[in-house]
């Protein structure tokens, strides 16, 4: 992978959006859904796109919006709706549309008061608490995000009554539905202007923040983390959990300085991107390039995404941790920490996280759950208990509350970074050393991720691969002891292939968002095995995009 000669350094002014123009191409440019490439598409995170690509615009938010509205008619969802939004320059119109659409369909809906953002892991949480122990009337959600994506883009997520992100079957529902709005030039969306539909009897203006801040203690040990006295650091990243730390402080009366306050829809303040790109990526060296500068003034520094589903941790000791070197510290930590939680209860990881995570559940005796990529797969888990923590190599997790019921079923960053604080207070030592202490028992592994070109027709092709186009009967020298495209955890297809042996594996994946094809490998050998298996990877998927 290239990597650009502006990454790590302060992004250049003439790199920064005009969060003007991006409004006024949201509001003025007509899409042409003719173009799949301008319809609606949800990915693994909802619809993200840029109203300079004709991909993410006023009619596309109508569309969905109403679309989103009648799935709700059709499925008796007629409880509340908690809708939230990050600071992205698009958030707040969106959400504007958005309510439009909800209020003209008596839809009660909840938005945080002052205009102010909600992360991803609030609407999660607040969804479920109205739910709990109720028969009737469940609540939903909405959440106005493109994540980590660039400055440009805009991005919008259903959360539906279990609070987690929309399941394929519902994400094609509306899909399909809002893009049969938009050839009909959205004829059939029900609307009402901004201002008659802010002050509608539907809309409540609400206070999200303190619910979820003083509800932290039940899933974080935040007595343990003020006895210890630790001088932490936060980098909110100009995200939509800004808000919440100084009420995290002043509750809990902890010390935790907020280094960067700011919140800037042109996101000036951050460090470029492997690519060239302003990327809000708390798991990237680049982007954090920044808090990575202070590790040594803070016992454990943190970051999150601009909607605050993903967890960025630094420490002195590391430095910023590769995100699948904290999820194995989180869940040796956790499953040893935790006697409210149900012992039968699974640790939740994605096919492509690192086997470092299976060696650590193994040595403690508990069961291993791997799914495919996507949060959406813990999300059944996290709600009936049977799955305590679920986490993702791209750095988003969420767990159960300490008395081992569930907290939210979307990834949560903020609970990711106290529990960074709540290890080094509980153990004396940050998640950077008990890490060191893993690659001691367990090995060092190496991983990489591969992006490359890939048509839709290859991509295609890489998606419906069998395991009988492994041919071979090792693997860099080993002997092959899996070939999966079905997740063990759960029997779902993973949309492509992973082939395991004894010290390393690979996946191949098509993206869901994009027109390129992912290798994912690791080796607890050496690099040079690492590279073996990446070149006998490639030489796979080759074969096959290459069709018959």
């Amino acid at each position: 992978m290239a990597i650009s000669p502006l990454a790590g350094k302060p992004a250049p002014k003439e790199m920064l959006v005009d969060p003007a123009r991006l409004e006024r191409e949201y509001y003025d440019r007509r899409p042409d859904p003719g173009d799949p490439d301008q319809s609606v598409s949800f990915g693994t995170s909802g619809h993200r796109g840029s109203p300079l690509r004709g991909s993410f615009n006023e009619a596309h938010i109508l569309a969905i919006a109403q679309a989103i509205c009648d799935y709700r008619r059709i499925h008796g969802t007629d409880g509340p709706l908690y809708m939230g939004k990050d600071t992205h320059a698009l958030s707040g119109p969106a959400l504007r549309t958005a309510l439009e659409v909800l209020a003209a369909n008596d839809v009660d809906t909840f938005i945080q008061q002052d205009d102010g953002p909600t992360p991803t892991p609030v609407i999660s949480r607040a969804i479920l608490v109205h739910n709990r122990d109720r028969k009737d009337h469940f609540a939903d959600g909405i959440v106005v995000t493109p994540s980590h994506n660039p400055p440009e883009d805009g991005g919008f997520k259903y959360n539906p009554p279990n609070g987690g992100p929309a399941d394929t079957d519902v994400t094609r529902w509306v899909q399909d539905r809002a893009n049969e709005l938009l050839r009909s030039g959205n004829a059939g969306v029900k609307r009402v202007p901004f201002a008659t539909a802010v002050k509608a009897k539907t809309t409540h203006p609400d206070d999200f923040v303190m619910p979820y801040v003083n509800d932290l203690r039940n899933v974080v040990d935040m007595d343990a983390i003020r006895a210890a006295g630790l001088k932490l650091g936060v980098d909110p990243l100009g995200g939509a959990a800004a808000p919440y730390w100084d009420p995290i402080n002043s509750v809990y009366r902890l010390d935790i300085a907020i280094v960067n306050p700011a919140i800037d829809p042109t996101f000036s303040f951050m460090t470029v991107d492997h690519d060239g790109k302003i990327r809000m990526d708390c798991s990237s060296p680049y982007a954090m390039a920044r808090l990575v500068g202070l590790k040594d003034q803070y016992r454990v520094a943190f970051a999150n995404d601009p909607d605050s589903d993903r967890h960025g941790i630094v420490t002195p000791s590391a430095g910023l941790m590769n995100p699948n070197h904290y999820l194995a510290v989180a869940i040796r930590y956790l499953l040893t920490h935790r006697p409210g939680w149900p012992a039968h209860a699974a640790v939740g990881k994605t096919l492509v996280s690192s086997g470092m995570i299976d060696r650590v559940v193994q040595k403690l005796g508990r069961r291993l759950s791997e799914v495919p990529v996507g949060f959406k797969w813990f999300t059944p888990g996290l709600f009936d208990g049977s799955i305590c923590f679920g986490g993702e190599e791209s750095a988003g997790a969420s767990f159960l509350r300490r008395d081992g019921t569930v907290w939210t079923t979307d990834k949560d960053g903020p609970i990711m970074n106290l529990l960074a604080a709540e290890i080094t207070a509980r153990t004396g030592k940050d998640p950077g050393e008990h890490y060191r202490e893993l690659a001691a028992e367990f090995g060092t592994p190496c991983y990489t991720r591969i992006d490359a070109p890939a048509t839709p027709g290859q991509k295609s092709r890489l998606e419906k691969l069998s395991p009988d186009a492994v041919t071979a009967s090792k693997m860099a020298g080993e002997p092959i002891t899996a070939k999966l495209t079905r997740a063990p955890g759960n029997g779902a297809p993973i949309g492509g292939l992973k082939v395991v042996a004894a010290s390393g594996w690979f996946a191949a994946r098509p993206s869901g968002t994009e027109n390129i094809y992912k290798i994912y490998a690791e080796s607890f050998k050496d690099p040079a095995h690492l590279a073996a298996i990446v070149r006998e990877a490639q030489r796979m998927v080759d074969k096959a995009l290459a069709g018959p």
